[in-house]
């Protein structure tokens, strides 16, 4: 019985360091490294630069899908933070148009319409969950470093796009149909947009681009939106997306970019489209961004670049997309409405009215287009001309299929 006795507690003692072991959590490798000093430094940035970014409203609207619009006195955006422009306001608006504009089959009803008071332009506020899906505070609110458009090693981003080249160009034009692509990864987007673009393809390439884009890393969502971009240097260190940095001006009190497009187009069904127009005004050389029937967004200042200081070398109409093969295999991320271009009307995606702004501030169609799919099996794309629409693409596709691997 004394031996009995005497095992039992050692036994005992085993089973409880067995179920201790069973039951207490191993941390992951990745939160072995947690340092909260680092952390609290990290949020700290963070908070600063939302200070900088987030001006103070004299009206705050919350829109349907979840965004704060902030109305912001237009001469507090964020343009104004730029050192020439401090202490300045918006200029007026031009004008003169491009020769040829004609608005009469152009609407606003694919938009979300914000009541702003004059003298205010709607801001979508930034949160701190927007900066923190970013790979870090310096690359907020900027495209990957890449190429736009020369060869098929773009570095995980992949195009279907129509371009003309070879001339001067002062601007664009085109109506852009508008879906709501599956983006399958959150750091992948999908985008269709207009591209003005001078320099090389080099370190020196100056953009200024505007569409919409789904993108769940910058909105934390999957819904189309209208954007604006620009970069001075390839997408390495100047320019950004909308107004997260002090570059693009904002003239208009009602649209909000970054806000979402709504409603948007279905398959075999009712289909929406957005009108925008790029063009370099004559009398101060700024470039003018026009959206809907009319409607001024805003201008990027010229002094912002220098091979778009004086003319544009290509314009580039299409989708993109990133594939980032976080998987190990090609995204199913969709471009377009997800079909391939030889669907046509209701199916596939299209870009109409394609037209250029030539040095008489004239719109005029299109020669000598030229069209590029990097990679035909995933995305493609096709052009057309007819009465009705001009010069049309249509483009775009699934993504990962039995031919695209």
């Amino acid at each position: 019985m004394a031996a009995s006795s005497a095992s039992s507690p050692s036994i005992f003692f085993i089973f409880v360091c067995i179920l201790l072991i069973l039951i207490v959590p191993v941390a992951p490798k990745n939160e072995t490294d947690f340092k909260p000093m680092q952390e609290l430094k990290k949020l700290k940035r963070i908070r600063s630069h939302l200070k900088k970014i987030n001006k103070p409203p004299i009206k705050t609207i919350q829109s349907p899908d979840g965004d704060l619009i902030d109305c912001v006195l237009s001469h507090l955006q964020p343009a104004f933070d730029h050192p020439k422009l401090k202490g300045q306001k918006p200029l007026e608006l031009p004008l003169e148009r491009p020769k040829g504009h004609n608005s009469s089959d152009e609407n606003i009803d694919t938009f979300q319409l914000w009541d702003c008071p004059k003298g205010t332009v709607p801001i979508r506020r930034t949160t701190e969950g927007d900066v923190l899906r970013a790979s870090s505070l310096k690359r907020f609110g900027r495209k990957v470093i890449r190429r736009v458009r020369r060869d098929t090693a773009s570095g995980g981003h992949e195009h279907a796009v129509a371009f003309v080249n070879g001339d001067q160009y002062y601007g664009a034009k085109a109506s852009i149909n508008v879906w709501t692509p599956a983006v399958t990864d959150p750091y992948e987007f999908s985008l269709s947009q207009l591209w003005v673009i001078s320099g090389s393809f080099g370190n020196d390439l100056n953009t200024v681009e505007a569409g919409w884009q789904v993108s769940p890393e910058l909105y934390g969502d999957g819904y189309p939106r209208f954007f604006t971009y620009w970069t001075t240097d390839a997408y390495q260190t100047t320019g950004c997306y909308n107004l997260l940095c002090s570059g693009f001006v904002q003239t208009n009190n009602r649209i909000a970019i970054g806000a979402a497009i709504s409603p948007r187009s279905s398959y075999k069904s009712k289909q929406f489209d957005i009108a925008i127009m790029i063009w370099k005004d004559p009398k101060h050389g700024h470039w003018w961004l026009q959206f809907g029937s009319g409607l001024l967004i805003g201008y990027w200042p010229s002094f912002l670049f220098s091979h778009l200081q004086r003319h544009a070398s290509m314009i580039q109409f299409g989708g993109e997309i990133v594939n980032s093969r976080s998987r190990g295999y090609h995204t199913s991320t969709q471009m377009g409405s997800g079909h391939f271009a030889d669907e046509g009307f209701g199916k596939a995606s299209y870009f109409r009215n394609l037209k250029v702004v030539d040095w008489d501030n004239s719109l005029l169609p299109l020669t000598n287009l030229h069209l590029l799919a990097d990679h035909p099996n995933c995305y493609d794309i096709k052009a057309g001309k007819n009465n009705v629409w001009g010069d049309y693409i249509y483009y775009g596709g699934p993504g990962r299929n039995a031919r695209c691997q």
